[in-house]
């Protein structure tokens, strides 16, 4: 079995359409109870805990999986997992650990500390596009057979959230390095894969751990997660009841599910926009020039992006940082206000009046109408776009830096320092072409070790520094749906499109 590379918190999905009923699409609370079928955008692209991703592959690593700790729904705070207490030491450098003895993964092996450290440290030498995140991470060793001792290189606020995420995965280390540890996961979660049952890239059959040991937690007997490539499958799917829930990729579907009976949740997690990451001019020396950049912002009617690619389901934003983080500041929304004259003029002032050229990815993952859209507003001020259609190999193009810049829908994360580590940082994910500023990294210095005014002062700099200088073209934030049947209820989680999967849960 062979999985595809995926990325991370975005529209594009994978995997084969479906057709067959689902074994439980709950029409009562007893049935529900029994089994629940998912319906996803995205497949995973490896169920090995040292390289999952996070975002719509978090439900698979959920289901078999257990993390040090847990995200809160409020996606920025943490509860106890296989972590129970957990202490820093004064200047958050040392993080101590207890963690829950008895704990035994699905093929019988003990939990430990020393398993725990195993696991992060192989989590930090890993290929997960995650592993940025734990860059700080210097050592982890255990302390006794139910404390870990982690050392961190340097503080990192965003510690804590990480470990409740694809970090802090652990995996049975009889199942580490074997041949069949993509598609065959040995976790200690609530599930375990029946391979048997599951086609990889289009259905994937869970059934309840008997060795689990927050056996209450568990509210289903069997879990089914089944990939749609496209809305017009998953639409099909919701009106044939064969799903019980499902996160919504295209909402363009949306009335036909709500007229199927299922209730819409929506949160606006994302921005959508173009990323800006040649800011150095490697690729295009066009886009190393702030006037430039500015200019591809002034050009673009953010309104209109919002109406006609969003349908009109989101709120425009000019900026990356959410409304509720220290860094947010209302007024930077207008700071590029739609004005192809000004666009002109910056080009001109940049050297480029006889206008430029820029080469696109695109993906059929994203919506139709931005393309001819986006083409002729740039075009409009003389730009000319060219797209490339690169198929289910955008992301890995992009990490390697094959694109100056691209459309995305990228997630917004609620700790602010996650968000910077997945697209500000010189070693960010996102900031895929390594790019740095010293005025940027003086104030990631106060943002990470100040104190909690110091920090917020130095996060509304860097939120304006970062708009001046045009390292991104946010459009829109999208509304993004998670929908139920009558029978199952869901606490959506703020640091992600999916909910964890233990706040999905059937109606009493």
């Amino acid at each position: 079995m062979r999985f595809t590379k995926a990325g991370l918190v975005v529209t594009l999905t994978a995997g084969l359409a479906l057709t067959g009923c689902a074994s439980g699409s709950g029409s009562s609370a007893s049935q529900a109870s029994k089994s629940i079928t998912l319906g996803n955008v995205l497949a995973p692209a490896t169920f090995e805990a040292r390289n999952m991703n996070w975002g719509n592959q978090s439900v698979y690593a959920q289901a078999v999986y257990d993390g040090l700790l847990k995200p809160a729904p409020n996606g920025k705070d943490v509860q106890a997992s296989l972590a129970t207490k957990w202490e820093y030491n004064t200047d958050k450098t040392v993080l101590t650990l207890a963690l829950r003895d008895g704990v035994v993964f699905s093929d019988g092996t003990p939990f430990t500390a020393e398993v725990a450290a195993q696991n992060l440290l192989r989590f930090r030498d890993g290929t997960s596009p995650q592993k940025s995140k734990v860059a700080d991470l210097a050592d982890a060793k255990a302390k006794d057979k139910t404390t870990l001792v982690i050392t961190l290189k340097r503080a990192n606020p965003a510690f804590l959230i990480n470990l409740a995420q694809a970090a802090g995965l652990q995996e049975s280390p009889a199942a580490f390095g074997k041949a069949d540890a993509q598609t065959n996961p040995v976790g200690s979660g609530p599930y375990t894969l029946n391979t048997s049952q599951t086609v990889v890239g289009t259905s994937y059959k869970f059934e309840k751990n008997p060795k689990y040991w927050d056996a209450n937690s568990v509210k289903y007997d069997t879990l089914t997660i089944n990939v749609y490539t496209d809305a017009t499958s998953e639409l099909n799917a919701l009106r044939g009841k064969q799903l019980d829930a499902a996160a919504v990729a295209d909402n363009s579907i949306l009335p036909q599910v709500e007229a199927a009976g299922f209730k819409t949740s929506g949160q606006n997690l994302n921005f959508a926009g173009l990323l800006l990451f040649d800011r150095a001019g490697k690729s295009n020396p066009a886009l190393g020039n702030v006037k430039v950049r500015q200019a591809i912002n002034y050009a673009v009617d953010a309104n209109a992006m919002l109406k006609v690619v969003g349908l009109g389901r989101g709120e425009a934003t000019g900026q990356v940082f959410r409304p509720e983080s220290p860094a947010y500041e209302a007024t930077l929304n207008s700071t590029y206000k739609f004005d192809p004259d000004k666009a002109r003029k910056l080009l001109a002032d940049a050297g480029y009046a006889g206008g430029l050229e820029l080469t696109l990815p695109t993906s059929p993952g994203f919506a139709k109408a931005l393309w001819p859209l986006l083409q002729q507003q740039l075009g409009d001020v003389g730009i000319k776009v060219t797209f490339v259609d690169t198929g289910t190999n955008t992301i890995a193009d992009l990490q390697a830096q094959k694109y100056g810049l691209s459309y995305f829908t990228l997630q917004r994360d609620v700790n602010d320092w996650q968000l910077i580590s997945t697209m500000i940082a010189p070693n960010a994910t996102w900031n895929t072409f390594k790019y740095q500023d010293p005025n940027v990294d003086a104030l990631l210095a106060t943002i990470r070790t100040g104190s909690d005014a110091d920090s917020a002062a130095a996060l509304k700099k860097l939120n304006e520094y970062i708009v001046d200088q045009a390292w991104f073209a946010p459009w829109y934030s999208p509304t993004n749906y998670f929908v139920t049947n009558a029978g199952t209820s869901v606490e959506l989680n703020q640091g992600n499109v999916w909910p964890n999967l233990w706040n999905i849960t059937p109606k009493a």
